[in-house]
């Protein structure tokens, strides 16, 4: 299943700690089995037959429910096992870990492995059980159930906009410092209600609390999750701008793969973040300028 999934025998043979060599001598072993080919090799790549294709559809299949069947046995108020999972830096490092105490409390027998990154995780190719993404979703090879939503608000700081102005529309951002998002392809032009309008600025950074911390020192005007800025939105040290011009709230998401069933470590997980989300400023519907 791994092999088919990642594409590569090196990557399985270092995923479960036993060589490449001993993976391609057991798939080669199954396809003797069987008495037929299950995959084409070559020196750069792995390439799935139609047969292979075929049993790993339905072998996949046979251990989601063998997985489904044993966490059932034992009981969904004591799921076990290693729940592996996938979620942006900021959100992940901020509001997961955060609500991990309660969580690993309530189910003493999970085990998490988190993935902090704000690239995009192939969840099958990686072997997550799920992933936590903002936006709307266009693959349809995944499912998701809505955790909650988050706006996205233009914000500096007090002393920045003292000593520079308070921008008044859109287009006045052109005689500011915007700190630029450097991991999103587009993150020189920033949305409005009205279409985008390309800024710049002398600071960029691939990191959206880099980012709040450049906004916070006063360095210019960023774009950030209304979640991250709530407290100091809230005690005046920081301050929304172009309010009147933005965009609606961005869904949040736990998203997994569809062809798979959802073990029960991942859906208590789900449930748990809900629960959290719910009761979370910033990420609950709420918004900072009410």
């Amino acid at each position: 299943m791994r092999a088919v999934e990642t594409g590569s025998f090196s990557a399985v043979g270092r995923e479960l700690g036993i060589g490449q060599p001993n993976v391609s001598r057991n798939i080669a072993a199954l396809e003797q089995t069987l008495g037929t080919q299950l995959l084409h090799r070559s020196t750069r790549s792995l390439a799935v037959t139609p047969e292979g294709q075929r049993y790993y559809e339905q072998a996949r299949a046979a251990l989601d429910l063998i997985g489904q069947a044993e966490s059932d046995a034992r009981g969904q108020r004591n799921p076990q096992g290693l729940l592996r999972m996938a979620c942006s830096q900021a959100l992940g490092a901020e509001k997961i870990i955060g609500a991990m105490p309660g969580f690993m409390a309530r189910y003493p027998d999970l085990e998490l492995d988190l993935l902090l990154s704000d690239a995009y995780a192939d969840l099958v190719a990686e072997g997550l059980d799920l992933a936590v993404r903002g936006g709307v979703l266009a693959d349809s090879a995944l499912r998701a159930r809505r955790l909650g939503s988050s706006e996205r608000v233009h914000v500096a700081s007090t002393a920045y906009l003292d000593a520079r102005g308070t921008p008044d529309t859109p287009a006045a951002l052109a005689q500011h410092e915007c700190i630029l998002y450097t991991h999103m392809a587009r993150g020189d032009r920033w949305p409005f209600r009205e279409g985008e309008v390309q800024v710049g600025g002398r600071m960029r950074v691939n990191n959206l609390e880099g980012i709040r911390r450049a906004v916070i020192g006063g360095i210019g005007i960023g774009y950030l999750p209304s979640w991250m800025v709530w407290d100091q939105v809230r005690d005046g040290s920081l301050r929304v701008v172009l309010a009147s011009y933005a965009t609606g709230p961005t869904p949040i998401h736990a998203v997994y793969a569809a062809q798979r069933l959802l073990p029960q470590r991942a859906v208590v997980f789900i449930d748990y973040m809900a629960e959290v989300f719910a009761a979370t400023p910033g990420l609950n519907g709420s918004s900072v300028l009410d």
